[in-house]
């Protein structure tokens, strides 16, 4: 069903399905809406429109809107928004227009490659830029001889400024200047001043333009531009004193705020932008991402560029600076009537002092006015809101009047002396305008835009009308809207504007009774003026637009622009000269108020308006719509309400309605055919293709009135393409219905097929197998049986025997545990009856004790009761006196015996003294003795205690252990069934392991064999790495080649240009000046340093030349010099390094001297030495001795005797130590004797002798003093031996009379130093040699732990990761391995190469030795000739093989053999390089008679002439290829006789004895290198002019595949027609240029190589001339022309095979054509085919694929679009690739040319001289 759009609220349009067709009278319509919805659409009853049909999918997209076929407002949308958001295509043609949307992004599209790329082509032919447009004005301008405009208008932020600053950009590089002025840099520097004093940010846009422009470029007769003129349009001066929230004043002032800080601005004394109060009323005084401060810096740049002087420049600072401080100035109200300024007000005094005027004369006149009458004349004061009005009107008119004069003074800057030819003009101008409030400035937009409007409708009127009459077709008055009505309203007598000019005449006017006036004079009789309902001071306007609401406040007061005279006067009276300047065009016009105006705006702007107007109707016009796409600023976002309400103001929808009013779809009868050719019958194709398109419309469409028959094209009516598209897509799907049958038949039969003869060969091997199988199942079963008979036995037997071994191990345990029940029952009882014995003894003392103790209290009590009873019986008797008496003779008698026993009882008492001594010792022994004894017992008490501990301990252990034995038991029983299961298991194990073993060994193998294919594969990849360097290294080389090659050709355009300008002056000066005159030079005087030669020189030949008298002196040879120069510096550096290796032998043998005078003291030192060490040996025995015998003090006095026992472990210890320090001490006593001695000997060795004389064996004293530890060391030895030793010296001379043993000794001391200097060699070798094995050692125990590790870490990876890493290894260590070898071959190569220079030094220096004998030998001979200071150097050679010429005929030789040679006869009659030859010959014949200045003088004619004749006949391919054949031949042939053993190689005998003989032309081989890079590029750029035309043509356009390619319908931009037309480029054409090119250059004699180089250079010109086209033409995107492109190429490499070139590297520059169209081809879905593309166009950066990608259109319907989301998937793949942004290739570059050695087999002397050439003053020698 068809496709409808429906209005929408939301997206003004809707796509729908209709899902029941329509017929006559339905009142709905059933849709299906995009998003799923079904809805019933009701039709409108009154009118009964039908939506809007919907273009087919093949025509969404197309780049010019008119070729959509139904031509409608949502059509246009849709177009708009696809091109826009999925291809990101900004400009889209609607007829004549380019619609241009605002991206808001910085897009790579402005280069100067686009520039060239569209710079020649149709406007149609490329997809839609300002560029093209642009190219059409200028390409115009060229052709009809009539002056262009290119008219730019859109609202506020759709980016006219920028679309304006890129045509002028485009004509600027296009043309180019006519003088070296720099004219067009100068029009491109108007652009930042303009755009800093006249554009500011609104609301809607950064850079706002708050003016018109109309800027009109020069052009001279060759259309070169020669100057500008800009003209303005309605500043908006309001806001200089008031801007809106978030916007700000004229950039300038910010700038100026940014810059305060700098020195030359501190007198300004501004400060930041929020301290102004002209500045800071937005609130915003920051642009995002703009910095102020370095604009600042591009204004002033770009007014230095202009003219403007410092001085001026700071002068309108000055007025800028005091406009801001003007605004600050405060006014104080006195009363309502008037005002005062507060005394010294700052601001005010700033002001005067930047305008130079007086303080009070200024704040006078701010705050009074002057009032004058019929009679008299008085001064007024003003009100505070008066005098703030003041205020800014005089802000407002200097800021005007500067605005005016800067573009007076740029306008200056770019007027030209020459006459103006004709000119383009660039119109920069506001577009239709509505707000909230509209005022003045909106009126006067609007009106301009309804002039414009009027004029764009008329212009394509007239278009359409030309179109039709030139084709012949019935013209129909076309419907269209005329704004003249409107006009009217505005402009006509008693219009709008005329009354608002008498009403500012009045003296009591204002906006109300200007308003009421309007409603009387329009009102209900004008149809497009109404008045608002709400309001008495408003106006409504019906533009062609919209309808726009002016509030009439402010209306009089802008219009009138007044401004008090006496401030006027004041400023004029200013010491500051550049502000009068700003008035002096001021017509003092003094109102009966005395303020002063400068005339009506509305009067100025409507007469500029129409001076604009005749002068856009006087020039062809181009238009540029520029689209907002959203007000938000987001890039990339389509808002369709916005974008549908500037369609609807700029006019595009009127162009669409126009368009479609007629026939808008328009074809060819050639495209026709071509494309609706499979609508045909083969009956219906005639020969006539008119007659034929004719025969099948009317078959086709039966309503003849669809379209009409033109004289070269037919046309159709809206729709009529698109129902066409249906039937050719019907037709097509049919035959791909039929094509896809029949193939679909014939794989499906051939996959049977192949099924069956599958299926019948698996069966056959499955019936094989499954026979094999059972046999073996057979087989397997008999050996299974065998296997389980002796399986089974095997398993009983060993079961048996393990129950036997388990029942006798358990009977065993069990008869041990009954054995050892029994024992403990025993053992049991047995210490029971013992405890019973103890304790029954026990009971029996105890009771035994308590009786004894019982019987001994009563014996105590008994006795006690006895003593009583005496006690009383003496207590009587004591009482009695006989009693005493008693006692008394009873105590004498005891008293005497007493007497006596005392006396005894002494003596006993001393023999008891003394026997107590003897027992006390005794006593004291046994007690010690018992101590110890109780001790011991102590101790083997607790011993035992520890030991019934211990016994407890092991009884509960033993009761654990029974326990243990019992679960161990239990455990071994399961343990045992596990041993079992895990035998069987381990056996199982072995028998896997064996196979694994197997199989490892396999894998071993498989992974040696592995370890060696990788080996080959790490040489084949280090090889490809090495390769891969050399290509990198040869990238380099052409890089430094390309710099090189590049300064050459610049060089060469100086030098051309510098031969003009001299060229001009010597036209301008006859007479030249005295005393100077100018000689030819050779090309190598113009030069400086080369950065890299093609020809490399081998400087080290060359030695210092001498130099000729001055007055014979030719211009220095400047690369000759620099050689030179670089020789003396290599000389000097090897004569440092020779005086270095001098110095550094003075320094061995200083040192050697030093040592032999040193040794004497060596020796004496050694001695001392000894000495001390035997001191030393003593001390330390001695304190041996005392550790020794301390030790022994303390094991004697404080260790136990237990410890010191001969057998404990403290006593082994010491006696070990004991013994291994008395073995030391033996050691130290032996070496103390052998020093003494040692030292006895010495000392009577040395005392006969002088110590100065000493000869002893140095290396053993060496070794000695080596051992002590510093200096210090020594010289204190010394010291104490010349005191020990002090003896007097001998003189050896008196040992005999003659001296014979002096003489003798002197020679053995001679014989002994040589032989110690001899010995001290051997021994640094030996030592080097050895540090060198220790290094080698380190390293290699380095390596060894390095492996070692390395094994460590691979044995604890898997297998897999294992040999991966030891291969990594493996490769790292061949790596190393490599390297090393490369550094030791380098250092070879460098030795080859020294040893070289040095041989060719030595060789030269023997020539010259020979020669300097000769000489001596034949003085005669110099006599005879004169000496000439030749500075090249000589050989003496034989003499033959030559062309002789007189001094004198140089010049002819040099005009017949090149100025005047014609090529084409020479190469086609005569052999290849014969001039190269002759001059070569000459050459030689100069060298002959060494002759340095013929030589010169003939190389530099011959050079100078070459560049005149391609000077001259440059453009000619075979001029320029007949010498570039022939200066490589001369070169060639330079190198070849040179006698230089490189270039000798294969040269016959004959030719070795032709080489120059007294000559070095290295130099000039470098002179003529360069003259033949100079040559290829100048052929290159003739290649590329020949060839460019051909290209887009032979390549893109022409189809070559006929058919395969349809052509889609064009709009009114008319394409290139693909089809071949009489005239038209072919790939043919394309082939044939290249053979000839290739058969001139064989012709010629070119060196195969160079024809490879130029054949890859045609080739890269071919591949990016086609491939910057595709990227530039969305109409070439399309499936079937990557088809004809692959074909294209395929033919060209066709003919690269043909020539036998495909090695020359042209195939190459294709790559990216060739992945370009299979881009085009592959399919473009799933994130596989996205890898596949990724990974493809590897040639192509990732800008290009995306731009083709975004640019692919379908030709066809079944094609499919490739969609957003795979083109970021793309761009997400190739986010990391690193390459250029640009989109488009460099068409111009250059590769760099080599020119290979390549000798000649030609024999010299067998040439023979044409007469033809005119050379018969040369003779054969």
């Amino acid at each position: 069903f068809a496709r409808v759009w429906i209005p929408d609220p939301e997206e003004v349009w809707k796509s729908a399905e209709l899902l029941k067709d329509y017929k006559p009278g339905d009142k709905v319509l059933l849709l299906h809406l995009e998003e799923g919805k079904d809805l019933e659409y009701r039709l409108d009853p009154k009118t009964k429109e039908l939506p809007h049909l919907r273009n087919p999918d093949i025509l969404v997209g197309e780049n010019d809107l008119t070729a959509l076929s139904y031509l409608h407002e949502p059509a246009v949308l849709h177009n708009l928004r696809v091109r826009f958001i999925d291809s990101k295509l900004i400009y889209t043609y609607c007829g004549i227009v380019l619609v241009a949307i605002n991206p808001y992004e910085q897009l790579p599209i402005y280069g100067e490659d686009i520039i060239n790329a569209y710079s020649g082509q149709n406007m149609g032919d490329m997809d839609p830029h300002i560029f093209a447009v642009a190219e059409e004005a200028y390409k115009q301008m060229a052709r009809d001889e009539r002056n262009q405009s290119i008219i730019v208008s859109g609202e506020s932020g759709a980016g006219k400024t920028v679309s304006a600053k890129y045509a002028m950009r485009y004509f600027a590089t296009v043309s180019g200047s006519a003088s070296e002025a720099n004219v067009e840099e100068k029009v491109l520097a108007s652009n930042p001043i303009m755009e800093s004093i006249g554009n500011a940010k609104t609301t809607r846009n950064d850079n706002s333009s708050r003016f018109g422009k109309y800027i009109e470029i020069g052009f001279d007769k060759r259309y070169r531009i020669i100057g500008a003129n800009m003209r303005t349009y309605l500043l908006e001066k309001s806001r200089v004193v008031f801007q809106a929230e978030e916007e700000r004043n004229y950039h300038i002032f910010y700038q100026l705020c940014a810059s305060a800080q700098l020195p030359e601005f501190k007198m300004l004394r501004l400060g930041n932008a929020n301290s102004f109060h002209y500045t800071k009323q937005g609130g915003s005084p920051v642009i995002e991402g703009v910095d102020d401060a370095k604009e600042m810096a591009h204004t002033r740049q770009a007014c230095t560029l202009l003219g403007i002087s410092e001085s001026y420049q700071m002068g309108i600072f000055r007025i800028l600076a005091g406009i801001l401080h003007l605004g600050n100035v405060a006014f104080t109200s006195r009363d309502s009537d008037s005002c005062t300024i507060p005394p010294k007000h700052e601001p005010l005094s700033i002001f005067c002092d930047l305008m130079g005027v007086d303080y009070e004369e200024m704040c006078h006149w701010l705050c009074h006015r002057k009032l004058a009458t019929a009679t008299e004349t008085y001064i007024k004061p003003i009100s505070k809101l008066q005098a703030t009005n003041a205020r800014d009107a005089l802000a407002k008119h200097i800021y005007a009047k500067l605005f005016n004069w800067i573009v007076d003074h740029v306008n200056q800057a770019l007027h030209s002396a020459v006459k103006q030819h004709s000119f383009i003009g660039v119109l920069d101008i506001y577009g239709f305008e509505t707000f909230e409030i509209n005022s003045f400035e909106q009126f006067c937009i609007n009106y301009a835009n309804e002039k414009l409007q009027q004029q764009f409708n008329m212009h394509v009127f007239k278009l359409e009308q030309e179109e039709y009459m030139k084709e012949q077709i019935p013209w129909t008055l076309i419907d269209f809207y005329d704004n003249q009505p409107c006009i009217n309203l505005i402009e006509s007598k008693l219009g709008i504007l005329d009354l608002l000019d008498e009403e500012c005449k009045m003296p009591k006017g204002t906006d109300d009774t200007w308003a009421q006036k309007l409603y009387n004079t329009h009102l209900n009789k004008c149809a497009l003026f109404e008045k608002p309902r709400l309001s008495n001071k408003a106006f409504i306007i019906q533009h062609f637009a919209d309808k726009v609401e002016y509030q009439c406040e402010g209306f009089l007061e802008k219009n009138k622009d007044t401004v008090f005279e006496e401030q006027i006067k004041v400023l004029k009276s200013s010491k500051f000269k550049m502000l009068p300047e700003l008035f002096q065009d001021d017509e003092k016009a003094i109102s009966p108020t005395s303020a002063f105006s400068s005339g009506r705006t509305s009067h100025t702007f409507r007469n500029s308006l129409h001076l604009l107007m005749e002068t856009l109707n006087a020039t062809t016009p181009h238009y540029v719509r520029c689209i907002k796409p959203n007000d938000f600023k987001f890039p990339f976002t389509f808002d369709e309400k916005r974008a549908v309400q500037q369609l609807r103001a700029c006019g595009v929808l009127e162009t669409i309605r126009i368009s479609a009013a007629g026939f808008p779809s328009r074809w060819t009868y050639q495209e026709f055919f071509s494309r609706y050719r499979v609508l045909m019958k083969q009956k219906d194709v005639l020969g006539d293709r008119k007659q034929t398109c004719k025969n099948v419309l009317e078959k086709l469409i039966l309503d003849k009135d669809k379209y009409q028959f033109g004289k070269t094209k037919i046309f159709f009516r809206a729709g009529q393409v698109a129902y066409l598209e249906k039937l050719r897509a019907d037709k097509l799907r049919a035959a791909c219905i039929r094509i896809q049958k029949t193939i679909r038949g014939w794989l499906l039969r051939k996959k049977y097929l192949r099924m069956r003869k599958a299926a019948i060969t698996v069966q056959r091997y499955v019936r094989g197998y499954q026979a094999r199988c059972y046999a073996k199942y057979l087989r397997r079963t008999k050996a299974a049986v065998i296997i389980q008979k002796y399986w089974r036995m095997y398993v009983v037997h060993k079961k048996y025997k393990i129950k036997r071994a388990a029942t006798i191990v358990l009977q065993s345990y069990l008869r041990g545990y009954l054995a050892r029940n029994r024992y403990h029952k025993i053992l049991r009882e047995h210490k029971a009856v013992i405890i019973q014995k103890w304790v029954r003894g026990w009971l029996a003392r105890t009771h035994y004790k308590k009786s004894m103790h019982a019987i001994i209290y009563l014996q105590c009590c008994f006795r006690r009761m006895m003593a009583k009873r005496e006690l009383k019986k003496l207590k009587i008797e004591a009482r009695s006196v006989e009693r005493y008496k008693k006692l008394h003779i009873g105590m004498e008698n005891k008293i005497m015996q007493l007497q006596r026993k005392v006396d005894e009882q002494n003596k006993d008492y001393k023999c008891l003294m003394e026997k107590l001594t003897n027992l006390e010792g005794v006593y004291n022994s046994e007690t010690e003795k018992l101590r110890s004894d109780l001790e011991r017992l102590q101790l083997s008490e607790e011993e035992a205690k520890v030991a019934t501990g211990r016994v407890l301990s092991l009884q509960e252990e033993i009761a654990k252990l029974r326990k243990d034995l019992e679960q161990t038991q239990s455990e071994k029983k399961t343990i045992e069934e596990r041993a079992d299961r895990y035998k069987q298991e381990t056996e199982q194990l072995v028998s896997n392991l064996k196979e694994e073993n197997t199989l490892l060994k396999q894998e071993k193998e498989t992974l040696n064999h592995l370890i060696v294919e990788q080996a080959k594969e790490m040489t084949e990849t280090m090889e490809k790495k090495l390769v891969e360097e050399t290509k990198q290294l040869e990238l380099e080389l052409n890089d430094e080649r390309l710099r090189y090659q590049n300064l050459l050709n610049e060089f060469s355009r100086l030098e051309e240009r510098y031969d003009d300008l001299k060229e001009e002056m010597t036209l301008m000066v006859n007479v030249p000046k005295p005393g100077h005159k100018r000689t030819d030079s050779t090309h190598s005087s113009n030069e400086s340093e080369y950065t890299f030669s093609s020809e490399i020189a081998d400087t080290e030949d060359i030695p210092s030349r001498t130099e000729e008298p001055s007055e014979k002196k030719v211009p220095l040879d400047m690369s000759l010099f620099l050689k030179l120069q670089k020789r003396v510096t290599e000389l000097e550096q090897e004569k440092q390094v020779m005086q270095d290796e001098l110095d550094r032998k003075e320094e061995q043998m200083l040192r050697s001297k030093a040592k032999e005078e040193e040794r004497p003291q060596i020796r004496g030192a050694e001695l001392e030495y000894e000495s001390l060490k035997r001191q030393e040996l003593e001390s330390e025995n001695k304190k041996l001795k005392n550790e020794l015998n301390e030790l022994r003090k303390a094991l004697s006095e404080k260790s136990a005797p237990e410890v010191t026992a001969p057998g404990a472990p403290a006593y082994r210890v010491l006696m070990e130590q004991l013994t291994s320090v008395s073995e030391e001490l033996d050691v130290r006593k032996e070496e103390v004797l052998i020093l003494r001695s040692q030292l006895v000997s010495q000392k009577e060795a040395i005392q006969p002798k002088d110590d100065k004389n000493t000869m002893t064996d140095s290396t053993i004293l060496l070794e000695d003093v080596q051992k002590m530890k510093d200096k210090g060391e020594i010289a204190q030895a010394y010291i104490g031996l010349k005191e020990t030793n002090r003896s007097s010296a001998m003189d050896y001379h008196e040992l005999n009379e003659d001296g014979e043993l002096w003489l003798v000794y002197e020679g053995l001391k001679q014989a002994n130093r040589l032989l110690e200097s001899q010995l001290q060699s051997q021994k640094r070798s030996h030592e080097n040699e050895a540090e060198a094995l220790r290094g080698e050692i380190q390293s290699l125990k380095e390596e060894n732990n390095r492996q070692q590790q390395l094994l460590a870490q691979n044995l604890q990876l898997p297998p897999e990761a294992r040999i991966e890493a030891s291969l990594q290894h493996e490769i790292t260590r061949l790596t190393n391995e490599n390297l090393d070898l490369m550094e030791q071959l380098e250092k070879q190569d460098k030795t080859v190469r020294k040893l070289k220079k040095q041989l060719k030094v030595f060789a030269k220096k023997i020539g010259e030795l020979e020669v300097g004998q000769m000489e001596n030998i034949s003085p005669g001979q110099i006599i005879d000739e004169p000496i000439r200071p030749v500075n090249i150097p000589r050989k003496e050679k034989d003499f033959q093989g030559m062309l002789e010429y007189k001094k004198e005929d140089e010049q002819k030789l040099v005009k017949n053999l090149i100025l005047e040679l014609k090529p084409r006869g020479v190469a086609v009659n005569l052999i290849p390089g014969l001039p190269a030859y002759i001059l070569f010959m000459c050459v030689r014949h100069a060298d002959y008679l060494n002759d340095d200045q013929k030589v010169r003088s003939l190389l530099t004619s011959t050079i100078n002439s070459i560049k005149k004749v391609l000077k001259k006949r440059g453009d000619d391919f075979e001029t320029v290829s007949f010498w570039l054949s022939n200066t490589c031949r001369f070169l060639h042939c330079l190198k070849q006789y040179s006698g230089e053993e490189g270039f000798m190689k294969h040269n016959t005998s004959r030719q070795n004895e032709h080489c120059l003989t007294n000559f070095d032309l290295a130099e000039y081989r470098q002179v003529l290198s360069d003259l033949a890079i100079q040559i290829y590029q100048q052929l290159v750029r003739v290649l590329e002019n020949i060839l460019q035309p051909m290209i887009v043509s032979g390549m893109l356009e022409h189809e070559t595949i006929q058919g395969v390619s349809g052509v889609k319908p064009t709009g009114l931009r008319k394409r290139t027609s693909s089809i071949a037309d009489e005239g038209t480029y072919t790939l043919d054409s394309i082939l044939r240029q290249l053979n000839s090119f290739h058969s001139v250059m064989c012709q010629h004699g070119m060196d195969p190589e160079l024809i490879k180089q130029v054949v890859k250079q045609m080739f890269y010109i071919v591949g990016a001339i086609t491939l910057n086209n595709l990227l530039l033409r969305k109409d070439m995107c399309s499936w079937s022309k990557g088809m004809q492109i692959r074909y294209n190429v395929s033919q060209l490499e066709e003919w690269l095979r043909d020539k036998n070139l495909m090695n020359s590297g042209a195939k190459e520059t294709l790559e990216p054509l060739i992945q370009a169209a299979q881009l085009l081809q592959v399919k473009k879905k799933t994130d596989d085919d996205a890898e596949a593309i990724c990974s493809m166009c590897n040639a192509l950066t990732t800008a290009q694929i995306v731009k083709v990608l975004n640019l692919y259109t379908p030709v066809n319907e079944f094609e499919e679009r490739v969609s957003v989301s795979f083109i970021r998937t793309i761009q997400m793949r190739l986010r990391d690739r690193k390459d250029s942004p640009q989109l488009l290739m460099d068409a111009k570059h250059i590769f760099p040319v080599t020119f290979p050695f390549n000798p000649s087999s030609l024999a010299l002397e067998t040439i023979q001289i044409p007469a033809s050439l005119g050379l018969g003053f040369i003779s054969r020698v």
